[in-house]
């Protein structure tokens, strides 16, 4: 009888079932914290753009991060956590686009600037797929978030703006000076001629 384990006791099933139990109500408590966290991601981010990452390594996956680092986290995300967070924002559109390994830009800056980097990225690692985004209220086709990739940078727009504000600056200071400055030419006329008369 010696190497024969003996028959567990109805003490160490019970044992063994509460054992079982606590580590499922932890691995829930993890998903459920998961869900929150991803959750408020998606409420307190400018834009979110999901994209498919098969077959990237890791060292193109670090580098994609610290691309879009300044304006944007990326993530990789599990499709049913991020599916019921999604909803839970209010975002339905993604419903259909999470399948596959999937990761997330969650956009805290310039949205223009990630759908660039996201855009250049992917030219340059077509296994990189952006399917679809979520910005300003509005989800986006993948075709639509290569359209913002292709608007201008918010700096480039800013500074256009004050170049057009600047020229019309320029122009009402132009219009305002040009009547006083014929005043001026026609007071100074005026004093010549009363000299000249006088």
């Amino acid at each position: 009888m010696a190497g024969v384990l003996p028959t567990p006791s109805c003490d160490q099933d019970g044992l063994w079932s509460e054992v079982n139990t606590t580590n499922q109500r932890s691995a829930m408590a993890n998903k459920e914290a998961s869900v929150d966290e991803l959750t408020e991601k998606f409420r307190s981010s400018n834009a979110v753009m999901l994209t498919e990452y098969r077959g990237l390594t890791v060292a193109q996956m670090k580098t994609l991060r610290t691309t879009i680092s300044e304006h944007a986290t990326y993530a990789v995300v599990k499709n049913t956590l991020t599916k019921i967070a999604a909803n839970n924002a209010g975002i339905t559109s993604f419903d259909a686009d999470l399948n596959g390994p999937s990761a997330i830009a969650f956009v805290h800056g310039d949205t223009v600037a990630v759908a660039k980097a996201l855009r250049d990225f992917a030219k340059a690692n077509p296994l990189l797929v952006v399917k679809s985004g979520y910005f300003d209220g509005n989800p986006l086709s993948a075709a639509e978030v290569t359209k913002l990739a292709d608007l201008e940078s918010r700096e480039v727009l800013l500074a256009k703006l004050a170049g057009a504000f600047k020229q019309s600056l320029f122009g009402a200071a132009y219009l305002f000076n040009a009547p006083l400055s014929k005043a001026v030419r026609t007071v100074d006329a005026l004093r010549e001629k009363q000299e000249s008369a006088g």
